[in-house]
């Protein structure tokens, strides 16, 4: 079944989320596809396991491969390039059925993916490019992911709205990721065309944000001062550094400039937008729904069986959704989408 209702989704999940609710909408994904494979062993090709988008997806896998009754082998990829590479190695040595690339941009890894191709060997993708659902290019069955130009429009809208229609923006992206900067290129658009002022479009790798995110931090305010309100990063992670920097300059935790990330929604943004500091929304991603959704898909490529085309919604997280949430790591909505992929599976 193809993204039924998509966009209705999108809006109720959106609503619901940032309104302090819970969001229990009927699961929207497939209600058929074919039972349970036996015996499978996956290896799920992490980009780095510091990414709480990434880390969130990959226990969504674990949690669907002990449920499919499959067997994971996790491989690191440490946020570089090198790394990912060598997880590629390991992979191939390990011969597995199946391969998850979570989190990188599979153009990075063409030679590698070519011998994956090359092996037989199905692949699924979590955030691999641009081109989201199936046959995504590489010789990846499936690229799950939620809308990532919608994610980016609504971190934008909120933006400007927060700031009444004129807000002062700096944009943080990754260029080694060209999903990255689709999606900074489209808060840019989105910010400009309702008004607002973009004052600085900041490339920096995601890997090295633990140090870089501090003296850019202090240089970005010392240059733009009050004009700057509004940060938006195309991940959360980029927030994870950040508010040391606003702390020793005098900004207080719900002050401006005010965070807002277009993804993932990682248990550490949570807690800042919950407690008030230094991150006003997120629009997170299904992570845990995404995991389960990767092992149905790579259930239907190891069998011949065509691609479910599902897209999942996001939704926009603020104070009073991350309170809402209660104790959960990540926003997973209450849709029985585990028990709906069990009775696929004939578990």
């Amino acid at each position: 079944m193809l993204r039924r209702n998509f966009m209705s989704t999108i809006a109720a999940a959106m609503v619901a989320v940032a309104s302090g609710q819970t969001v229990a909408t009927d699961f929207d994904g497939p209600t058929s596809g074919p039972a349970a494979a036996d015996g499978k062993t996956i290896v799920v090709l992490a980009a780095d396991l510091k990414n709480g988008g990434i880390l969130g997806v990959t226990n969504g896998v674990e949690e669907a491969a002990e449920q499919i009754g499959w067997t994971v082998r996790v491989l690191d990829g440490g946020g570089s390039v090198q790394g990912r590479t060598a997880a590629f190695g390991q992979a191939m040595a390990l011969k597995p059925d199946g391969i998850i690339i979570n989190g990188f941009d599979a153009v990075e890894q063409q030679a590698a993916l070519d011998q994956v191709v090359a092996s037989n060997i199905p692949m699924v993708a979590w955030h691999s490019g641009p081109k989201i659902g199936c046959d995504a290019p590489g010789g990846i069955f499936a690229n799950v992911s939620t809308d990532a130009m919608t994610v980016s429009q609504e971190a934008a809208k909120w933006a400007v709205q927060d700031a009444g229609g004129k807000p002062g923006v700096v944009i943080f992206t990754d260029s080694t990721y060209q999903i990255a900067i689709d999606k900074a290129d489209k808060i840019k658009e989105t910010i400009e065309a309702m008004g607002g002022d973009v004052l600085e479009y900041v490339d920096t790798p995601i890997a090295d944000t633990s140090n870089r995110m501090g003296p850019l931090t202090t240089s970005l305010l010392q240059k733009y001062g009050a004009k700057w309100t509004h940060a938006l990063a195309i991940n959360d992670i980029y927030f994870d550094f950040m508010g040391p920097a606003l702390a020793a300059a005098g900004i207080k935790g719900d002050g401006s400039p005010k965070a807002v990330a277009a993804g993932d929604g990682s248990e550490s943004a949570f807690q800042r937008i919950k407690t008030g500091q230094y991150q006003s929304i997120t629009v997170a991603e299904p992570l845990n729904l995404q995991g389960w959704q990767l092992v149905d898909e790579l259930n239907r490529a190891v069998q011949g069986e065509a691609c479910s085309g599902y897209v999942t919604a996001p939704a926009v997280v603020n104070m009073e959704g991350a309170k809402a949430m209660g104790d959960s790591p990540v926003f997973d909505p209450d849709n029985g989408y585990r028990a709906a992929y069990v009775e696929i599976w004939g578990k």
